[in-house]
């Protein structure tokens, strides 16, 4: 009997015993483009992006033609405590991996000698000469956690000790590693922020002979279709896979323990579930919104990690916030301490130029965060929060009663405030009223492309159902004709008969407050002014 495969978010993926996407291209390219030149680098990824499992992969491609030493600092503290249990540490994990290998008898001689305390570090790096020399397949060494190091400049060292070797075996004068391989979280040039969050950056490692690393390790569409393809040669669900893959990447944009993440819910979860018969209905949009909505409640580690780092870094809260309720928007620039440090850790990207939040999961936790702690701040602020239960009907969300409600919350707190404070919060202040509303029952999200200062497309997912809003800045007829075009493209795309514009108001004779409903070429517009 074949043994099934699973989905898998914990450690390294292997190929016989989970579904996987198939990384054989990548692998490919960093054996021709990096390898193959002698190359030096850093496969510098955030949390939980297949680091390992890269690593893993290599490992096994690699060593038939070299001697590839894998190690990892996970756990490692007491190594970085002095210079001599550095050298000494990295010698006892290298041996561990040379006796488990078979490796011949006179290179396991050569290494396991002990490091004297006297200059550990000349010791080592003689030690590798002797190594390499020794060695009839070239050595490639790969430190995965590498930013787990306890003491950065006891780290450093070890940096320039391999940098020094690698310079000199270029002009000929000495024999090392012919490749070397770090992986980490953490930017190796910026160790330093990750001991002292908060203080100014450095960026005088002694790592600066790396390669430029620029393989993207992201999942595609046709990425993710292959890998549901295996999944359906397996289970038969009678999924959409085209459709299937393309959901998935609109919510994760390909980040790949997201998507892990949400084909196990799928795969173990959501099939349990109530309304739930079979793999045919959950491998659905109706689906992949209820897997969406346990992912972002929680808790998983990559959510922990995101609060945590949230906290630690004043600078990237409030970036992006900005970015999320004000619709600013920051030029990307790799130097900007904020926006660097949201990169690393992958919250944010660049797209044209410009800062934005890295995928629509990571949107939704954000908002969800925020909007909490605004709320556990404010009690007067939850107390006119309107009871949830008014808007749930057989399940499904009342929307008409959402925005009407919101009227009528709006005017009785928000009417009098001035202009300015209305036009930087009109947007929070509805998604602060909406968030409590649909609570375990669904989500939401802000289409990236129509975010800015002046409006946003929000999305409600909410009982398999979708639902439209659009918030904008009252700035006449023509301009609220433009929004009502973007709005009635949004009910087209989703395939849907009504939609909602939200429109804050700053005109004194306030003529257009109040709530319309008129027909738009077949869809139904329900205005709110405010």
């Amino acid at each position: 009997m074949v043994k099934r495969r699973k989905f898998n978010t914990t450690g390294i993926c292997i190929p016989e015993l989970h579904y996987m996407v198939d990384m054989s291209d990548r692998i490919e390219m960093i054996i021709n483009e990096y390898i193959a030149y002698g190359e030096y680098f850093t496969i510098n990824r955030a949390r939980q992006y297949g680091k390992s499992t890269i690593l893993e992969l290599l490992y096994h491609r690699m060593n038939a033609d070299y001697l590839v030493l894998d190690i990892s600092f996970e756990a490692a503290d007491d190594c970085f405590v002095s210079m001599h249990a550095l050298a000494q540490g990295f010698v006892n994990k290298i041996s561990r991996v040379l006796a488990g290998g078979n490796a011949p008898e006179e290179l396991l001689e050569i290494w396991k000698k002990p490091i004297a305390p006297e200059l550990p570090l000349d010791a080592l790096g003689e030690k590798i000469t002797m190594f390499c020399r020794a060695s009839k397949k070239e050595v490639i060494l790969m430190v995965d956690e590498v930013d787990k190091a306890a003491d950065n400049q006891i780290f450093l060292h070890f940096l320039g000790l391999l940098r020094e070797k690698y310079l000199r075996q270029k002009v000929g004068r000495d024999d090392t590693f012919k490749s070397v391989i770090l992986a980490g979280v953490h930017d190796i040039k910026n160790l330093k922020m990750k001991l002292h969050p908060g203080e100014s950056s450095s960026y005088n490692s002694p790592w600066n002979i790396a390669a430029e690393f620029h393989i993207d390790m992201g999942f595609s569409v046709s990425d993710i279709q292959g890998m549901l393809s295996e999944y359906e040669e397996d289970r038969q669900t009678g999924m959409d896979i085209s459709a299937m893959g393309k959901l998935i990447y609109e919510y994760t944009s390909g980040y790949p323990f997201l998507v892990s993440y949400l084909c196990k819910l799928l795969d173990e979860k959501v099939i349990h579930m109530e309304g739930y018969s079979d793999r045919r209905s959950v491998w659905t949009r109706k689906g992949l919104q209820e897997a969406v909505k346990i992912l972002v409640k929680g808790p998983n580690t990559l959510y922990d990690d995101m609060i945590k780092h949230i906290s630690e870094y004043p600078k990237l809260s409030m970036m992006l916030q900005n970015i999320l309720f004000r619709g600013a928007e920051y030029p990307y620039h790799v130097y900007n301490e904020a926006i660097h440090i949201g990169q690393m850790f992958g919250f944010v990207k660049e797209k044209g130029d410009i800062v934005v939040i890295s995928n629509r999961i990571f949107e939704t936790q954000l908002y969800s965060y925020f909007i909490s702690e605004e709320l556990s701040k404010d009690a007067e602020l939850r107390s006119t929060i309107p009871d949830k239960n008014q808007f749930v009907r057989s399940g499904g969300l009342d929307m008409d009663l959402v925005m009407r409600k919101f009227f009528d919350y709006y005017i009785s707190l928000y009417r009098q405030e001035d202009e300015k404070f209305v036009e930087e919060h009109g947007r929070k202040i509805f998604l602060i009223y909406l968030k409590p509303i649909i609570n375990g029952g669904g989500n939401f999200y802000v289409e990236a492309e129509t975010r800015d200062k002046t409006r946003t497309d929000i999305i409600i997912d909410y009982g398999g159902i979708q639902h439209v809003v659009e918030t904008k800045i009252w700035r006449g007829e023509e301009y609220n004709k433009e929004g009502e075009n973007q709005l009635l493209g949004y009910l087209t795309h989703y395939n849907l008969k009504k939609g909602y514009l939200l429109s804050f108001d700053f005109n004194k004779k306030r003529k257009n407050v109040g709530i319309r409903e008129k027909i738009y070429n077949g869809k139904m517009i329900m205005e709110v002014v405010v």
